[in-house]
């Protein structure tokens, strides 16, 4: 049976609904309307109502009772610990490609815990591949209408998606497209190219099988990303799996743009190839146009394409003539480093503006050729050590685990300033950073 913990409050909004009632910090929400919410999803749906009554648990163990009337909709302001109350939905899958086995032993326990919760589908765009679900979230998925979630397809032969995902259920995935289908809701696809194992031949048929469901007012299939496999030094042996070459990556584009090219004359193209496949070859980025609405942003599709974009936006609006004299090391993943080489001709065409541009591989994964978001502690101190830093590090957050200042390797942002003897500047967004480079020296150093 699972069991539904009451959800736990972090933080109270100022001036909102929860902040005048007196809610703070450590109390939790045990049942709404007398339903105990299972998670984020359930919360946001009983409280659209324009009458609730809230027991609620506050850090010293009472229980306290609310009635509160409120417009239709109108947010009460909390947020909380999770977005699960009842605990995380599992993978029971083996896929050789899967990150968390391709980490070092030794971590946290949470570092090593197999997301395939499509709650977190929904809420925030993560990949699950729909073998886990029993029929009881089926059912709450037509119910409540989940949609779009984003589903790690890889193929969709039965048999060799068996073979990748080392479950028997795994087969099904043509069967389970048609059920969002039936029920006008929708799905992300993405697909992990592992050379040797669905490629070629099995890319082809993957991608034709997924297009044919872009069809209709409601596509089943609203977009699909390619994605190369990346592969750690820590991989478990004997996985099967072969690295993405250059002569790979150029032959899955030259494959993928046939194709693109046959289903936009039929007015079905979803399909669009991951930024990391021209970072391999050094082949241009495809223009802005080609990414339509950037359906799969978070998936490597078109980030660069439009990070770009709105550096430029923002330099045009933010960047003045002239700063106070500084220097400032921006460190990323040697991938980007040529993509990025306007932002940096840019950004020092400021007088008094230095910025150099520090593109790192990745010694802890064992990586020749790095993105900027797989960055380590590690990777810092083994490359920037007795080097002149100059004012300090620019840091792209994307490189720390989401809300911390911890690296993925679990060294802080704090020991490794300390440990390079410099100062750090996590920066979230091309405006952030834009305005980290330009502001006061004395400001930023303080």
């Amino acid at each position: 049976m699972t069991i539904i913990r009451p959800a736990q409050i972090t933080k109270v909004l100022p001036d909102s609904i929860a902040a005048e009632i007196g809610f703070e910090p450590g109390d939790a929400i045990v049942s709404i309307n007398g339903t105990h919410p299972r998670d984020l999803i359930d919360y946001q749906f009983l409280c659209a109502d324009e009458v609730l009554e809230l027991e609620v648990l506050d850090v010293a163990g009472k229980t306290h009772c609310f009635e509160i009337e409120k417009d239709y909709d109108e947010d009460l302001g909390l947020e909380f610990e999770t977005a699960l109350f009842d605990g995380l939905i599992q993978c029971n899958n083996r896929c050789p490609f899967c990150f968390i086995d391709q980490q070092p032993p030794g971590k946290r326990s949470s570092l090593y815990l197999k997301d395939d919760d499509y709650r977190l589908s929904f809420l925030y765009g993560s990949y699950l591949t729909l073998t886990n679900l029993t029929e009881r979230e089926w059912q709450r998925i037509e119910k409540m209408r989940l949609s779009p979630l984003y589903v790690s397809v890889h193929t969709t032969e039965p048999e060799v998606r068996m073979k990748l995902l080392k479950n028997p259920r795994a087969g099904q995935i043509l069967q389970q497209i048609k059920w969002f289908q039936k029920r006008r809701l929708q799905i992300h696809a993405q697909v992990v190219v592992c050379p040797g194992i669905n490629d070629g031949i099995h890319l082809e048929q993957t991608l034709r099988d997924l297009a044919s469901f872009h069809t209709g007012e409601v596509p089943a299939v609203a977009s699909v990303a390619v994605v190369p496999v990346g592969l750690t030094r820590f991989r478990p042996q004997q996985d099967e799996l072969i690295p993405v070459t250059r002569e790979k990556a150029q032959e899955v584009i030259s494959q993928v743009r046939l194709l693109q090219q046959e289903l936009d004359q039929k007015k079905q193209n979803c399909v669009w190839l991951a930024d990391e496949w021209f970072l391999i070859t050094g082949e241009d980025l495809p223009c802005e146009s080609e990414y339509e609405d950037y359906p799969q942003i978070d998936n490597g599709v078109g980030s660069i394409r439009l990070f770009l974009k709105q550096f430029t936006e923002a330099a045009d609006k933010l960047l003045p003539p002239k700063v106070q004299q500084r220097k400032l090391t921006w460190v990323v993943g040697n991938a980007v480093e040529q993509a990025f080489q306007p932002i940096l001709k840019r950004l020092n065409s400021v007088e008094g503006l230095e910025i150099t541009m520090r593109a790192l591989s990745s010694d802890y994964w064992g990586q020749s050729i790095s993105v900027t978001g797989l960055l380590t502690g590690h990777d810092l101190l083994l490359k920037l050590q007795r080097q002149d830093l100059g004012d300090g590090i620019l840091l792209p957050n994307v490189m720390l685990k989401h809300g911390e200042l911890i690296f993925l390797d679990d060294i802080s942002i704090e020991d490794v300033a300390c440990k390079l003897d410099t100062k750090i500047f996590p920066v979230a967004g091309v405006e952030e950073f834009i305005q980290t480079c330009i502001q006061p020296l004395n400001r930023l150093l303080a």
